[in-house]
């Protein structure tokens, strides 16, 4: 019986990929494809357009740097969040305005929601520490301290680094009172107190469809995010 023999094809390898040392990129030869189905190899020039590209996206032993933030950028951005605790025996005070309610804001100054989120909404855009640590609640002459304070500091502090407000948006979360007869009132004094006009204010509110504690009337919540703008 006649025996057959069967040579085996070697096993194609992987592609070697590029070997970067001391900025030098190695690269393997690149093929194309042309219509005719064989592969040709790549122009000497496309090879050194690769090369170089290569080179200059990857640097390696050089450590990456931050900057500081500049005061001279045209615009900024901030985010403010607050939250506390409704107790029997407060006022509850949004935004300068005593709303009527049989609960108010436990806190170390009036507990206003609204004016701490925009301050800290400032604070941010500006690149400075938040409302605590500027204004700590372990500092006694804070107790009971009205926010309109903290508010006016915080836009001296945006004047003074040369901005303005370019337009505020709030949204307040709580489940009860209603705030819809009081929310022209309060985006009125909030205005006053931004020296901004009403227009590039904004003020929303939501409850929280009685889910956890704000649903259930033990809390109070507010977002800000705000714009200001180079003078």
């Amino acid at each position: 019986m006649a025996t057959q023999s069967f040579t085996s094809s070697p096993i194609p390898t992987k592609p070697t990929l590029p070997t970067i040392t001391n900025r030098q990129v190695h690269l393997p030869v690149i093929y194309s494809r042309a219509s005719s189905g064989r592969q040709k190899p790549f122009s000497s020039s496309v090879r050194a357009t690769l090369s170089s590209a290569a080179t200059t996206a990857v640097q390696p032993n050089e450590p990456t740097t931050y900057g500081k933030s500049s005061k001279t950028l045209p615009f900024r951005v901030g985010h403010g969040f607050d939250l506390h605790r409704l107790e029997p025996g407060y006022p509850l005070i949004i935004g300068g305005i005593d709303i009527p309610h049989d609960r108010g804001c436990e806190a170390h100054s009036d507990g206003d929601v609204l004016l701490h989120c925009v301050v800290d909404a400032i604070l941010g855009a500006l690149g400075l520490p938040d409302i605590g640590q500027i204004f700590p609640d372990s500092d006694p002459k804070w107790k009971g301290a009205p926010s309109s304070v903290f508010i006016k500091e915080a836009v001296r502090l945006m004047h003074e680094a040369g901005y303005e407000i370019g337009n505020l948006d709030a949204t307040l979360i709580l489940q009860r009172p209603k705030l819809s007869p009081h929310k022209e009132a309060i985006r009125a004094n909030l205005s006053e107190l931004l020296g901004a006009d009403p227009s590039v204010v904004n003020l929303k509110a939501k409850t929280h469809e009685k889910v956890d504690s704000l649903g259930e009337n033990r809390s109070i919540a507010a977002h800000t995010v705000i714009l200001l703008m180079r003078k």
